[in-house]
């Protein structure tokens, strides 16, 4: 099968000009945070806000993006993959068909030429440490968006829940922090609103992101592999929590259609766990799991 090359050799400046935006702010957030805010301004509501936008929204990644709309997983109805899809939108990672192409590329030349972050693929002086500094933010502003190419996006582009919630990305980012500032705001007028807006908004931003920016960095470099896969994606345990289950990644890479990553017993997988309740509640159907068998056959017998 031949792969879908991109669409043009590198991200567009005015993409480049959004990622900046979208990865700077957040980060001057915390700055802001750190130097006039710690010890002075952070109530149990700043952690609440924080602590439930970074879930609500991160599982729109997690869930959504990713196990729904790139891997087509399980199945579910218009209402609760807009919903995701809304969700994904506010963590400011990009609207689905760029997100979702992007991760499909890079399934396809996983660790190989054409992936677009692959921590591998630098050379020269201190190639390793270029490589996972690409894989973790550089590719944002080099090869992210790229890979919009019809074969690897068409039923994307044709799914009529997709091109509205895409339409109206900007609207999503502008209510992702608009809501943290609302709450203050209603709570305890404009000055909680702001206080409430740094920590819900913008930290809660620069966490998620560089959550996920971890596992194309440091789940293809460090921990451990537990499965055959043709990369050289790993599990790294700490990373399990904060990225709701995607840190089990090499178990990802060896099983991509699995809707459940944490497959074994003590592995935590909080998106997993979303989606296997949602399947309960009749929500979401035909959610796809490996089998013993084909986990038997792909297991490693010493896992480096």
């Amino acid at each position: 099968m031949t792969v879908p090359g991109p669409i043009q050799d590198r991200t567009t400046a005015l993409s480049r000009v959004i990622t900046l935006v979208a990865v700077i702010v957040p980060f001057v957030g915390v700055a802001s945070a750190m130097n006039l805010l710690w010890g002075v301004a952070l109530r149990p509501i700043d952690l609440v806000v924080l602590a439930g936008m970074y879930l609500v929204c991160g599982v729109g990644i997690t869930v959504g993006f990713h196990r729904l709309f790139s891997h087509r997983s399980f199945k579910a109805g218009p209402v609760v993959r807009a919903t995701f899809g809304i969700l994904g939108c506010m963590t400011l990672q990009g609207p689905i068909t760029q997100w979702v192409t992007d991760h499909r590329r890079h399934h396809a030349m996983s660790d190989r030429e054409g992936d677009p972050h692959s921590p591998h693929l630098a050379s020269g002086t201190l190639a390793p440490l270029r490589g996972l500094l690409h894989a973790h933010m550089g590719w944002l502003f080099v090869t992210k968006g790229t890979s919009r190419d019809a074969r690897l996006g068409r039923d994307l582009r044709v799914d009529p829940v997709v091109r509205v919630v895409d339409r109206l990305y900007l609207f999503w980012v502008a209510l992702s922090l608009g809501i943290p500032f609302l709450i203050g705001w209603l709570i305890g007028g404009v000055a909680l609103g702001v206080e409430v807006f740094v920590w819900g908004g913008l930290m809660r931003l620069f966490l998620f992101q560089h959550a996920t920016f971890s596992v194309n960095s440091i789940c293809h470099t460090f921990g451990r592999r537990d499965y055959a896969s043709d990369d050289e994606s790993r599990n790294v345990a700490l990373l399990a929590i904060p990225t709701l289950g995607e840190a089990w990644h090499n178990n990802h890479h060896a099983f991509p259609g699995s809707a459940i990553h944490g497959l074994g017993r003590r592995q935590i997988d909080l998106s997993g766990a979303l989606i296997s309740g949602l399947e309960r509640l009749g929500l979401v159907w035909d959610v796809k799991r490996p089998t013993g068998k084909r986990m038997a056959r792909r297991a490693l017998t010493h896992a480096d």
